[in-house]
This record gives structure tokens, sequence and C-alpha cells, in this order.
């Protein structure tokens, strides 16, 4: 078995790389909805889907705080099951056929259990070296100068 590979960026992570997917085929799918519904399921699916990886990306820059992390991360999670009512009101509409949307639901329950793989070991993903301190500590005291 070959060596655990550290993420560099967030957009190592697979979970991000997968939250891209489903944003954009509701980009395609969404093209063709009633120009009725531009400012109300088109923009509230759109945004949900695409505000997933926003979160992950936002989770990872809280890496230096678990718990920040985490929290960033059930966001990214609570969107992707926004996302997946409104696949379902795509589909309740007619919209979106029943292979699309789940096609699309199974895509956003794979990403919902890989947020919960990477909350479930957060540590991991939380650099722990942040929380050093890296410079001398400066002189607070006339006795610590003199020495």
């Amino acid at each position: 078995m070959s060596a655990l590979v550290h993420a560099k960026s967030f957009r190592d992570l697979i979970v991000y790389q997968k939250s891209r997917m489903p944003a954009q085929e509701i980009f395609a799918l969404t093209r063709a909805f009633s120009k009725e519904e531009m400012f109300s399921l088109t923009d509230q699916v759109r945004r949900s889907s695409r505000s997933i990886g926003a979160q992950i990306a936002e989770a990872w820059a809280k890496r230096r705080y678990e718990k920040h992390f985490v929290s960033k991360l059930t966001d990214a999670d609570g969107e992707q099951q926004e996302t997946q009512h409104w696949i379902e009101v795509a589909f309740d509409c007619e919209y979106a056929s029943r292979p699309q949307a789940d096609l699309l639901l199974a895509q956003c329950a794979e990403i919902g259990r890989l947020l919960g793989g990477v909350m479930a070991k957060a540590e991991m993903f939380c650099n722990p070296n942040a929380l050093t301190v890296r410079e001398e500590q400066a002189p607070y005291f006339l006795d610590d100068i003199n020495d």
C-alpha cells in the first residue's frame, strides 16, 4: 500500500472535485426551465449546488480550527441537502426527468457521504502545527532582556 498523500489545496479533495459535477449539470439542466422560474427555482438550485464547493473551499481555509472546519463542512452538507430538495421540486414540476433527477440526487448523496467521512476524521485534515508559535517569544520583563 502506498503512503497517504496529503491534500495541499481544497482542489485536491475528492469531495470538492465531485461537488463541481452536479453544479455543472444543474446549470445545463436549468437552461431549459421556464422563464417564469428564473428568479425562483432556477436561481435557488443553481445557488445551492454551487455553494457546496464554495463551503468546502471555505472549510479548507479554516482548518486551523477544527470546530470551524467542521462547521463549514456542515454548511456544505446543508447545501447539498438543499440541492436535493430543489432537484425533487424540478422533477415534481416536470423540468427534470426521473433519470436526470436520480443521477443528480445520487451525486448529492455521494457528496454527503464524503463530507460525513471528512467531518468524522477532521483531525486528519486540520493542522495542529498551525497553533504553534513561529517566532521567538518577545521579552516581557526587564530580567529577560538582561540575560
